[in-house]
């Protein structure tokens, strides 16, 4: 079943959506090496709970963190812990908050210091891809053309596309209905009506599009253990174009770069 909001549940999507945008604002702030990931999670938690949220996945299905922590080969669903990062490292801060009952989700890859040309091209392809499959979701259109705009744009650029993961909708719930696949042919699956509320998140590869899930059943990584790349909005379909919900601009301000990647002017 997928959920059309009311206005006022919109309203609640967008507030959450705004929470979390601001809590990976806050965790931006301390990306550099030596840093831990289970510090980048204790940040976002205590953010997250100051400014009354929740953190919803923190517990979920046994989940050990506020943060999915996904450093270099990582995929998705890593664990917080005492791994300090490293020059060099690339790390996603995949976060869901809960907000007056209704949820927001955002992920960004963060480079950690100088890092390889080669991974930096796949996090600015990665992250373009958002942008494309967000144009393609339109109102008329079907989900089957977000998949199609974020598969294109990520192959004719070199990079594999991890296909046991993907997005979803999200409102009450942190995963609804629909799926949002980051593959797939234009003009199939479930068709896109104003007052949805999905998340769009490209999972990209440098290596093989092929992954592996641990023992925990939760961490999963590239088989061939080259980078991957993750970004993601919570984004609302309207009878024009899609608004997206979430926003990096508060990433930004703390990384010192403008939207278009520019060092921030000073004053």
């Amino acid at each position: 079943m997928i959920y059309l909001k009311t206005e006022e549940e919109i309203e609640k999507v967008r507030a959450a959506s705004d929470l979390v945008s601001r809590t990976l604002g806050e965790v931006a702030k301390w990306i550099a090496p030596g840093v831990t990931t289970q510090k980048l999670d204790t940040i976002a938690r205590e953010f997250i709970c100051d400014n009354g949220g929740s953190p919803a996945c923190l517990g979920y299905h046994g989940f050990p963190g506020t943060l999915c922590i996904e450093v270099n080969e990582t995929v998705v669903h890593g664990f917080p812990s005492n791994y300090a990062l490293r020059e060099g490292d690339i790390v996603g801060t995949d976060c869901v908050v809960e907000l007056n009952g209704y949820n927001g989700d955002s992920c960004y890859t963060f480079a950690v210091g100088e890092v390889d040309p080669k991974t930096l091209r796949l996090l600015e392809v990665t992250k373009e891809s958002l942008y494309k499959g967000i144009a393609a979701a339109k109102a008329g259109k079907r989900i089957g053309d977000i998949s199609n705009a974020v598969q294109t744009f990520c192959e004719k650029a070199g990079y594999s596309v991890v296909r046991e993961m993907c997005g979803h909708g999200i409102g009450r719930s942190m995963h609804e209905s629909p799926e949002v696949p980051n593959y797939g042919r234009r003009g199939i699956g479930p068709l896109l009506k104003p007052n949805m509320t999905i998340c769009i998140e490209p999972m990209i590869n440098l290596g093989s599009k092929n992954i592996v899930i641990e023992r925990d059943g939760w961490q999963c990584r590239t088989k061939d253990r080259k980078p991957s790349a993750h970004f993601e909005h919570t984004i609302l379909i309207t009878e024009h174009e899609p608004e997206i919900l979430t926003t990096f601009k508060y990433i930004e301000e703390a990384l010192g770069i403008s939207p278009e990647g520019a060092p921030v002017a000073e004053e």
